[in-house]
């Protein structure tokens, strides 16, 4: 690096000497440079028949006296060295939280090692970023999704959460959003405190549902869950309706999801398209309930009643809405009323979820 003190027409071009003849006049030349922040003069002399004959360096002699001066250290921060611990830290910062590499190892540095706050930190990023990418991707289209199914004890709950595209739909990050949604509901159903004397049933709409905690191991509310996976998937989500039914001794809830796949990490939660409840009364317990409960779940998703009707229904005309006088649809040649009669069970009362279908069609269900 040249001199900054030098005048400009000093600066040499090029730290080599320049090319001369071999039959020129004999002359000397002088340049300085500034090396390591020392100046350094040179002089070359230059013969008629010799080309360059000698370069005296002036200045080389103190620069080469010194003693040599220490690589300079970099820091990036009092915990993060090159050490099995720090590497330990983020790879389990990253397991457990499943952010990027870049942003465990900041937010490790911004909470200097503590793993706690860099998680809690972590967490206040994604979603304030989430709440961002919301606010920028309201208002898109959102048909796609998945209906989830979950059953516990007396208590069934079917919800329902959108996306954009089918391809977000199957993401685990996505299913594990629907199964946020299923269990927030579950507990707010287990919670209400009332004397069943017969089945209760339940709906909750998007402001409600948003509303709900986000369950017993996860901070804040479900809208802030949504968030999340807005700014993780990148499309626009919503949550959009959620279905409850309780039911005391004497009664049981058949239930059935088409295409049905089970939830990683909770086994009672199945998710698809399609899901239906089915409530039914019984005089006493039968060991083929769940596999009757089944198809009947299956004929409300696949024959889309409006209202159950009863057994003294003719089939055909406006009655082909209510349930029981419409063609079974594992056996067209009777109807639902003639199959279940035999079985010993009062079907009472139904609910039906179709994914991505209009609010008309959800509020006429």
């Amino acid at each position: 690096m040249a001199d900054p003190g030098l005048e400009p027409e000093s600066e040499p071009e090029s730290v080599f000497p320049r090319e001369v003849g071999l039959f020129a006049d004999s002359y000397s030349e002088k340049s300085r440079f500034c090396f390591c922040g020392h100046v350094l003069n040179i002089t070359q002399n230059f013969g008629s028949r010799l080309g360059v004959a000698a370069s005296v360096w002036d200045a080389a002699g103190p620069l080469l006296l010194q003693p040599p001066q220490p690589w300079p250290t970099f820091h990036t921060g009092p915990w993060l060295y090159a050490s099995a611990s720090s590497k330990e830290l983020l790879m389990k910062l990253r397991r457990k939280t499943g952010y990027s590499f870049v942003n465990c190892k900041k937010a490790l540095e911004t909470c200097g090692g503590d793993l706690k706050e860099a998680e809690s930190w972590l967490h206040k990023q994604a979603q304030k970023e989430g709440w961002d990418k919301a606010v920028k991707l309201h208002g898109r289209k959102t048909k796609e999704g998945l209906i989830g199914l979950l059953q516990e004890g007396n208590t069934t709950v079917l919800v329902e959460v959108n996306c954009e595209t089918d391809f977000v739909s199957r993401n685990s990050k996505f299913q594990q959003l629907v199964q946020q949604v299923a269990v927030g509901t579950l507990l707010h159903c287990q919670n209400l405190k009332d004397q069943l004397a017969t089945y209760s049933k339940g709906f909750l709409n998007s402001t409600e549902l948003s509303e709900l905690r986000a369950g017993p191991d996860r901070e804040g509310s479900l809208k802030d869950q949504l968030a999340l996976a807005i700014g993780n998937l990148g499309e626009n989500m919503i949550l959009k309706r959620a279905a409850w039914v309780k039911v005391p001794s004497g009664f049981y809830v058949g239930s059935y999801v088409h295409g049905a796949m089970h939830s990683p990490s909770l086994h009672n939660l199945m998710l698809g398209k399609y899901g239906a409840l089915v409530i039914c009364e019984t005089s006493e317990q039968k060991a083929n309930l769940e596999d009757l409960g089944r198809r009947l779940g299956q004929h409300v998703v696949g024959m889309a009643p409006l209202s159950v009707g009863s057994l003294d229904d003719e089939p055909g005309g406006e009655t082909e809405t209510k349930m029981l006088s419409q063609p079974y649809l594992l056996d067209p040649s009777i109807t639902l009323g003639q199959y279940v009669q035999p079985q010993g069970v009062s079907v009472v009362d139904f609910v039906r979820f179709e994914c991505g279908e209009s609010e008309e069609a959800a509020e006429a269900e």
